[in-house]
């Protein structure tokens, strides 16, 4: 059933050819696109202002790092190979070689984005664009199927949902740390 719904989406990465050139190079710096845009929620939020999107940069930082933490306990348990080393694929743009089940880009990058949403809904739709475009390009360069992509968006889901509900206290410990030390620098650069 996968490789059904997956066939169709590659053949397009291929015909032509530099859409799925594209798009693995648009995977390449999705990641760090991701961290960069959650970094920056921080860098303008006003010192001594509102806290939101402090939190939710933190919340997003945490989050990612419970999703990736997951996957990576899902890929020990069950080691589903890439869709181009269980099928004859002419041009993968992907060559890892670690489980295609769970995908982690898709993971890391909804965790994210569930994450800063539950803080800023206009911030939040502009991550969940960034992190389902990024999660459909995954599927476009031959890396995953279907479902490792939405179990990428379960699981980010939930770590955003934990991490927002259980560890609030937390997170706004971490920031109030992380506050002290980023605040006069980033006053400055307010001024």
């Amino acid at each position: 059933m996968d490789w059904r719904l997956y066939k169709p989406i590659y053949d397009v990465s291929l015909h032509p050819h530099w859409v799925g050139t594209l798009l693995s190079d648009v995977a390449k710096v999705s990641i760090p696109l991701m961290v960069v845009m959650t970094a920056a929620l921080w860098f303008f939020s006003r010192p001594g202002g509102d806290r939101k999107w402090k939190l939710a940069c933190g919340s997003g930082f945490a989050a990612a790092a419970l999703a990736y933490a997951a996957a990576f306990v899902i890929h020990q348990a069950w080691s589903r190979p890439r869709p181009y080393e269980s099928h004859h694929i002419s041009h993968p743009w992907s060559s890892t070689t670690d489980a295609s089940f769970p995908s982690d880009h898709s993971s890391v990058s909804y965790a994210i984005a569930f994450a800063v949403l539950a803080f800023d809904p206009l911030a939040g739709v502009i991550f969940l664009v960034v992190a389902t475009s990024i999660a459909v390009g995954r599927l476009f360069i031959g890396a995953h199927y279907p479902s490792d992509v939405a179990m990428g968006l379960v699981i980010g889901l939930l770590a955003a949902g934990v991490v927002v509900r259980f560890l609030p206290r937390f997170v706004s410990w971490v920031v109030s740390q992380v506050e002290r030390v980023s605040d006069p620098l980033v006053r400055l650069l307010w001024r």
